[in-house]
């Protein structure tokens, strides 16, 4: 179910990359933003979004013109961008992480058939971020949550590359 009413209408993102959403949340310090949960989804809900997406932007080549991505980016359930990939002092990394912003039917199905499980890794970013700031990277590093590149098939991404 969905808990907060009206939440379709705004997006939901999904943030595979922990770093990445360490930069977006501050380690957990951003007001607001102070609890990070991993929410564990399904590979059937993750690739039904991927599916139903668009590029958050027009990109020439993939869009053959801005209105017809304007047109696309209204219908989709879901929005694709790729921002650049952070490292332990939360820098850009020459290599993109792919961000996925949910709406409307992809927020209910989110809510209410995708999900798995729910985690409180606040206490994890607290200590990572601790090491972090102390010096201490290789043990900071050894505390990252394992990620491995996601193997999908190029039908699934080709009209997501930009």
């Amino acid at each position: 179910m969905i808990a907060e009413k009206g939440c379709e209408r705004r997006l939901t993102w999904i943030k595979p990359s922990f770093l990445w959403m360490m930069y977006r949340c501050g380690w957990a310090t951003k007001a607001g933003q102070e609890t990070v949960l991993a929410v564990e989804i399904s590979r059937d809900g993750f690739e039904w979004a991927l599916r139903h997406a668009c590029l958050s932007s027009c990109v020439r080549g993939v869009h053959p013109d801005r209105a017809t991505w304007q047109r696309q980016l209204k219908r989709a359930s879901a929005r694709v961008q790729w921002d650049p990939e952070r490292d332990l002092h939360l820098q850009p990394l020459p290599y993109r992480s792919l961000q996925l912003g949910l709406s409307g039917e992809a927020v209910r199905r989110y809510a209410d058939e995708w999900t798995v499980a729910i985690r409180d890794v606040t206490p994890l970013a607290r200590e990572i971020h601790a090491l972090v700031s102390g010096g201490d990277l290789d043990s900071a590093a050894r505390l990252l949550p394992q990620e491995h590149p996601y193997p999908v098939g190029d039908e699934l991404l080709a009209h997501l590359r930009g």
